[in-house]
């Protein structure tokens, strides 16, 4: 797994070696942060259910501000930690050792510009993230990762890639 773009691009990162983690695939994230490239400049990011960081580190490959990384599990805490450090980005993200669900549940309208949302696939944790983000509105974009078949609320651009998809929510749309 490598950064595939911006100031970063090709640098490798670590994965967890627990096999119930699920790393965004290359192709897909590639999609995504095509997608938000224009949102990414100056952003304030955010990866829930961060894992090994991936989604977020290519944002601040792409100019993102700072990403705030919100994650628990030890493998996963342990990759996303030696992959900020690789990146020599400490500086501009914050690890917060949280379950994913009451740390969204308690943010604020505003509290980002981009939100990324990668929960495991079959879960109902991102239907209740997604109701959150509808109500409070804490981002001006929420990008979630899902499995391809999981029924959610229409967004304004949806890509499926094999057993994933990858859909985006913006206010205002």
């Amino acid at each position: 797994m490598r950064i595939v773009g911006g100031k970063h691009a090709g640098r490798d990162l670590t994965s967890p070696t627990d096999r119930r983690v699920r790393p965004t695939a290359e192709d897909v994230r590639v999609a995504l942060i095509t997608r938000l490239l224009p949102d990414l400049p100056g952003a304030r990011v955010l990866e829930l259910f961060a894992g090994t960081g991936a989604l977020g580190l290519e944002a601040l490959s792409r100019g993102a501000r700072y990403v705030d990384f919100v994650e628990f599990g030890r493998g996963s805490l342990h990759a996303l930690k030696a992959n900020i450090a690789a990146l020599r980005v400490r500086e501009k993200c914050r690890v917060y050792i949280e379950d994913a669900l009451p740390f969204a549940g308690a943010l604020e309208a505003d509290a980002y510009d981009v939100v990324f949302v990668d929960p495991p696939y079959g879960s109902r944790m991102l239907d209740r993230v997604i109701d959150h983000w509808r109500e409070q509105r804490f981002s001006r974009v929420l990008a979630v990762e899902h499995a391809r078949t999981h029924p959610l609320p229409r967004g304004e651009w949806r890509t499926v890639i094999r057993d994933s998809a990858v859909t985006v929510y913006r206010q205002g749309v």
